[in-house]
Order: C-alpha cells, then structure tokens, then sequence
C-alpha cells in the first residue's frame, strides 16, 4: 500500500515538473517575446529568496495569513453554530432563512465599499469581509448535513433515552460532519482569494497590496511569487482540512 502511495505521488509530481522545466525552456529561448514580461522560472525562485530575505514577503504574508485565520475561523464557527440550529429546530430556519437567502447572493466583495465607510480602512475591513465570505456556504452546508441525518438514527436514540444535548453530539454532528467539512474546504481557498482581492483594492498591506506594488512597477517577476503563495496557501487549506476530515469520519464513512 505505501509502495502505491508513493508510486501515485511521484506521478502527480511528474506533471509540475515538465510544466516548470517548459516554463523555464520557454522564457530562456524567447519563445514568448521579452524576458521582462515573462521571466524563466529560476529567475521567479531566486526574486523568492530575496523578498524573503528582505522581509518583504514574509511580512506581507502574515498580514494576509492573520487575516484569514480570524476571518475564516469567526465566519465558519457563526456558520457552524446557527447552521446546527436551523438545521435541528423548524422554528428558528423559518424566522432566519428568508434573511440569509436575501444576504447571500451578494458577493463578498460587494460589500467592500459600505464596509469602508463603516469601518474605514483598517485591519476590521478585511476581517469582516473574509467572515462574510466563510459564513454562508459553512451554514448552508451544515444545515444539509443537520437535515440529512436520517430520521430513524434520530427516532432510536431517543428510544434508548438519550437526551437532546446527547443526539447532537452522538448522532447529529458526526453524521453531518461530511457536509460541514465540503464546506469549510470549499471556503478556505475562497477566503484567500477574496482577500487578495480585498487588499489589492482597499488595504495598504498583504499579499494582495504587494501584487499591485509590483504591477505599478512592471515587476513580473514579484507578481508571479505572489500568485505562487497564493496557489500554495489554496491547496495547504485545501489539504488540511482534507486531512482532518479523513482523521474525524475515515473510520467509519
């Protein structure tokens, strides 16, 4: 079995690899016009190295990064909360789903200019938008997953006693834990995506604000580490809760 594991990874490692000797092919050879719109990939590692060593990325990321943790943590955990009580109780879903069904087909960047007039242009900015942003599909997904726990699992454990409080946490949330993780991995790469595009329109830093520092100075190179750090800190969120889900329901999924 690791032997397989192993195998399938080195084959998915293969892809990047040609496309990043390509890459570094193409730009060398002047196959796309100008090395300064489209630097070789070597040139992009080592601009890495030197905003790293400067502190200029470093910096920037966890701007952005402490940004997203708060925003995303806050958002998810309301989604979680309130998504567990409309799913469970008839009552509060009917006096809160026509609120929310109004709220959430607007963007969460559609909210970014009432937001700069309510808080200014501060560090509550880009928190509230990735909370926005976290809060809907996390609570959408766990009312599914509250709604879809079959009625019968729910019916026997009341038979054999348990209390509310009890068929909650043994019977509810693990079998809507499935629905609760699609969507807190669905949102944790949108959160960074929406707060690169916070920061490059409203916020003076982060991985967004450096993005358009590097494009008024035609710095190609700058903005395809950016990109990169995106890309890598999508697919780490991705991954991680992946992982976490396997570890909570593997076993018996």
């Amino acid at each position: 079995m690791n032997q397989v594991k192993k195998t399938t990874r080195r084959w998915e490692i293969l892809p990047v690899a040609i496309f990043l000797a390509l890459w570094e092919i193409i730009a060398r050879l002047d196959l796309v016009p100008g090395q300064f719109f489209f630097p070789p990939f070597s040139v992009v590692m080592e601009e890495f190295g030197h905003l790293i060593a400067n502190g200029v990325l470093v910096d920037n990321f966890l701007s952005s990064l402490i940004r997203v943790l708060i925003g995303f943590f806050t958002g998810s955990l309301a989604g979680v909360i309130l998504g567990i009580c409309m799913g469970w109780n008839e009552t509060t879903n009917r006096a809160l789903h026509p609120i929310f069904s109004l709220l959430y087909p607007i963007p969460a960047l559609g909210w970014l200019p009432i937001l700069m007039l309510w808080f200014g242009i501060g560090e509550l900015l880009p928190i509230t938008i990735i909370f926005i942003c976290s809060f809907f599909p996390v609570l959408y997904n766990t009312i599914t997953g509250i709604r879809a726990v079959p009625k019968g699992f729910i019916k026997a454990a009341e038979i054999l006693g348990a209390s509310r409080m009890e068929i909650l946490k043994t019977v509810l949330l693990p079998l809507a834990l499935p629905n609760i993780f699609t969507g807190l991995r669905l949102e944790a790469g949108m959160a960074w995506r929406v707060i690169i595009a916070a920061e490059m329109v409203a916020i003076p830093t982060g991985i967004g604000a450096l993005l358009m520092r590097a494009e008024s100075l035609i710095r190609v190179d700058i903005i395809i580490v950016c990109l990169i750090v995106l890309s890598v800190m999508c697919l780490s969120f991705e991954k991680f809760f992946i992982f976490m889900e396997h570890r909570l329901t593997g076993k018996w999924r």
